[in-house]
């Protein structure tokens, strides 16, 4: 394996996992920058690089701020898989690859592609491969913990020997959806499988507490990839880090105007549209969140928003 950012980063490492219409480029700069240490894009689709790459190749272009970030690619076609991760690699130039095995969406798992692919061992091990020898770049992969009758342990036993260096477990199954129970023995279980590969947790971690006390309990894991817990908390990773509780409004306001002003930098009028959920999210659970919500998703600039707040 050669040597890549994945294995010089400090244990535990914390990721800001793949969220489609969510780790737009100025999510995820503003994550990086409150203590994420890597940083996923949104789904990109291998099947729109083969035939249509413009649309997707804006959807993972990224900010040199955001490094170390990965492309995450999703579908379930070899050849488009190769063609994909050749295109990510010379256009994108990101410092790695991921494949989706992991995504329950009805959408994408009706396709055959995402956390379907699972059971399909002889597929799955042909998309590795096809991403792997495509790329000079880290390839990883994003798992859940089963489906039906089959088990991430057995997906994990029946490819390790292949040149992936990091999976991001999803800890609950297909069915689980996104509020069932995780597994997080299931996930310290893999990585004594796969010792030599790095094995990050995901799913459920929505506090500082909740990520401190699974890094105590299963100290074999890696590191933890945070998916919904960081919506309205980009500050959650530093929160982990330096073993914090609640963040002050004060410092809240700032979060909130950087992170404005980077999506309308990145998408011009769309952004007053982009930053109306985030909004949201940045003020739930503050008293008169409901009557300030009501004000922030109608702000037209970052000067509206500023006043608002104020």
């Amino acid at each position: 394996m050669s040597k890549n950012f994945w294995f010089s980063i400090k244990k535990p490492l914390l990721a800001l996992a793949p969220m489609a219409g969510i780790t737009d480029s100025a999510f995820r700069q503003i994550c990086r920058k409150n203590g994420a240490d890597v940083v996923y894009s949104e789904m990109a689709s291998v099947s729109a690089l083969f035939f249509k790459p413009a649309k997707t190749l804006n959807l993972v272009r990224f900010n040199k701020k955001e490094s170390p970030y990965i492309v995450q690619l999703f579908g379930n076609n070899p050849k488009h898989f190769a063609i994909a991760t050749k295109i990510i690699t010379e256009k994108i130039k990101p410092d790695g690859i991921d494949i989706n095995f992991g995504c329950p969406a009805k959408k994408v798992f009706g396709h055959g592609s995402g956390c379907a692919l699972m059971p399909q061992i002889n597929l799955s091990r042909e998309i590795i491969l096809s991403v792997c020898e495509n790329t000079s770049l880290p390839v990883s992969i994003k798992i859940r913990a089963g489906l039906k009758n089959f088990n991430a342990r057995e997906f994990i036993e029946k490819t390790k020997d292949l040149p992936y260096c990091a999976v991001m477990i999803h800890g609950r199954t297909y069915e689980g959806g996104f509020s069932g129970p995780i597994d997080w023995k299931l996930i310290e279980q893999i990585k004594k499988i796969i010792p030599e590969k790095i094995v990050l947790g995901n799913g459920g971690i929505n506090t500082s507490e909740d990520a401190l006390e699974i890094l105590q309990k299963y100290p074999a894991i890696d590191g933890l990839g945070i998916a919904r817990g960081a919506w309205g908390k980009p500050y959650l990773f530093n929160q982990i880090k330096n073993k914090m509780g609640n963040c002050d409004f004060f410092k809240i306001k700032k979060i909130i105007l950087e992170h404005a002003r980077l999506i309308y930098a990145d998408k011009n009028e769309m952004g007053k549209f982009e930053i109306r959920k985030h909004l949201a999210w940045y003020i739930k659970g503050f008293p008169g969140a409901s009557e300030l919500r009501q004000k922030l998703v109608r702000a037209e600039n970052i000067e509206e928003i500023k006043q608002i707040l104020a």
